[in-house]
């Protein structure tokens, strides 16, 4: 701020010896050249304050936003870099392109499909996040008390598929350990080439 105000008090002294010299001279080219050198310094002093963010020539303010960059980042990063994203890192929940509580609707409603009809057709990814889903009703079932009815029944949207399930599954699954479903690849999708495959009850 102190190199500012020097230059403008020095600035302001020039003015006064130039308007002295264009009083004093008599000549028509000589006050026509001691005009123009005060209009070049006005223009100068003029552009050097709004350079630096005052208003007026008092300079009693200043706030730097002339100086300042605007510098956009995206995703948080530097521009000019890379964009940064993180790995996901153990993370092995597949997000299925939707948000929460419409992922969860989905996975639901294949688990439905696939235990009333025993084989369905869906994406790959689809096809593998639903696959731990309908083990676990499997094992409910197996297990058969009240309280894992209530889980099935809470987690599948029909009531009467949970009973038959309950009372088929100890007799179908009883000498099985797990591995209650498989899934196999098929021909991608036509359209968006998409990786197409079958889950099926063993």
């Amino acid at each position: 701020m102190a190199p500012l105000l020097d230059v403008l008090k020095m600035l302001k002294g020039l003015v006064r010896q130039l308007s002295t010299l264009i009083l004093i001279s008599t000549r028509k080219e000589q006050r026509r050249r001691s005009m123009r050198v005060v209009a070049l310094i006005f223009a100068a002093l003029f552009t050097g304050a709004s350079a630096f963010g005052v208003g007026s020539m008092t300079c009693s303010t200043f706030n730097g936003n002339a100086l300042q960059e605007s510098v956009s980042y995206h995703n948080g990063a530097p521009a000019g870099r890379a964009d940064m994203t993180m790995m996901r890192h153990r993370k092995k929940i597949a997000k299925l392109g939707k948000p929460a509580d419409q992922r969860k609707a989905l996975l639901r409603a294949l688990t439905t499909e696939v235990i009333r009809h025993g084989r369905i057709k869906t994406t790959l990814v689809r096809a593998k996040a639903v696959r731990k889903h309908v083990d676990h009703m499997i094992e409910l079932a197996k297990g058969g008390s009240l309280h894992e009815r209530r889980q099935a029944i809470a987690w599948m949207y029909d009531k009467q598929l949970v009973h038959a399930l309950f009372e088929a599954a100890g007799d179908r699954y009883g000498d099985r350990n797990g591995g209650y479903t498989r899934v196999l690849r098929t021909m991608p999708r036509q359209g968006d080439n998409a990786k197409m495959g079958v889950i099926e009850l063993v």
